[in-house]
C-alpha cells in the first residue's frame, strides 16, 4: 500500500503558514507518556533534546509515535552535528532537525548535506531499512526526501553571531535558533542570558535573519524576555521545559505544603 510523501507538515511550512509567532517547548524527560501529554497541549511546537537529555534513537522513535496524529510540530535535536547520527535520525522519521552549535557557513553546509542524498549531500541510503520511507512504501521517497525534511541551526557562539549573515545564506538553512545560554557563556557571562550584551548579540541575529528573509527563533523561559524578543522579531521562541515546568511545580507543592522546601533557588540558566 503506497502513503503519501510526507507523514506530516515541515517545520517550514508550518512557519510560512503561521500568521503569527510559534509557541514552543522542550521535551526532555525521555518519556513517550510525557511528550505526548506535551503534544496536546495546544503549543504550537515541541523540541525533543538529544543534546542535553537522556534521549537515545530508541526513546526518540517511541516518542515520535507517541506524538503522532497531534497538532504539532515536532523538531530534534542530535547531540552533535555529526553525519552519522543525522542520518540515524532522518531514518528513524524525524523530518525536522534542529542542529546545535553551528559556529560557521560551512557548518551550516554540512549539515544541510547530511540531509540531502547524493548528488545534493552525503545521506546514506538505508530507504528500504527505514521508518522515514515508511520501508519504502512511500513513492518517490529518495527522489523527493528533501522535501520532507527541514533544517534549522543553532547559533549560540560569538563566532556564530560574527558568521550568522553568512551562515543565512547557506542553501538550505530553513530557520536560525538563538541559544542566549551558551552565547552568554562564549561572551563570558556565564549564567547571565539576559545581560544586556547577550540580548543586543541575540537582536543583532534576528535583525540579520529578517533582514535575509530566514525565520529566527530564541530560547527564553522568562516570560518578558520572550515578550521582549517577539517584538524584536523573533518567527518563533521556546517558552520552557517539562523537566522545568515539573522542577518548580512540585518545588512549589513543597513549599506550601512542607517545612523544608527546595534549597535550590532560582536557577541560573535555560
Amino acid at each position: 500500500m503506497p502513503f503519501r510523501l510526507a507523514p506530516d507538515a515541515t517545520f517550514r511550512e508550518a512557519l510560512a503558514a503561521a500568521d503569527r509567532p510559534l509557541a514552543g517547548m522542550w521535551v526532555c524527560s525521555g518519556s513517550p507518556l510525557v511528550a505526548e501529554i506535551c503534544a496536546g497541549s495546544g503549543l504550537d511546537w515541541l523540541l525533543v533534546d538529544a543534546e542535553h537529555s537522556p534521549n537515545g534513537l530508541e526513546s526518540i522513535l517511541a516518542q515520535l509515535q507517541a506524538v503522532n496524529g497531534y497538532p504539532v510540530t515536532t523538531l530534534v535535536r542530535p547531540p552533535a552535528n555529526d553525519t552519522v547520527l543525522i542520518k540515524q535520525y532522518l531514518d528513524l522519521g524525524v523530518q525536522n532537525l534542529l542542529v546545535p552549535m553551528v559556529n560557521t557557513a560551512a557548518e551550516a553546509a554540512a549539515a544541510v548535506a547530511a540531509t540531502r542524498y547524493p548528488p545534493h549531500g552525503v545521506r546514506g541510503v538505508g530507504s528500504a531499512l527505514a521508518r522515514a520511507a515508511r520501508w519504502n512504501r512511500i513513492p518517490d521517497y529518495l527522489a523527493r526526501a528533501g522535501e520532507t525534511i527541514s533544517v534549522t541551526v543553532q547559533i549560540e557562539s560569538t563566532a556564530a553571531v560574527d558568521a550568522v549573515e553568512d551562515i543565512l545564506a547557506v542553501d538550505g538553512v530553513d530557520s536560525i535558533f538563538l541559544g542566549p545560554s551558551d552565547l552568554a557563556a562564549s561572551m563570558g557571562l556565564l549564567g547571565e542570558q539576559e545581560h544586556p550584551d547577550v540580548r543586543d548579540a541575540v537582536e543583532r541575529c534576528l535583525r540579520a535573519a529578517r533582514a535575509a528573509g530566514t525565520p529566527a527563533g530564541v530560547n527564553a523561559f522568562r516570560p518578558d524576555a520572550a515578550r521582549g524578543y517577539l517584538e524584536a522579531g523573533a518567527s518563533f521562541i521556546l517558552v520552557g521545559a517539562d523537566v522545568a515546568l515539573l522542577a518548580r511545580g512540585s518545588e512549589a507543592l513543597a513549599a506550601e505544603y512542607t517545612a523544608g522546601g527546595s534549597t535550590g533557588g532560582a536557577p541560573a540558566g535555560y
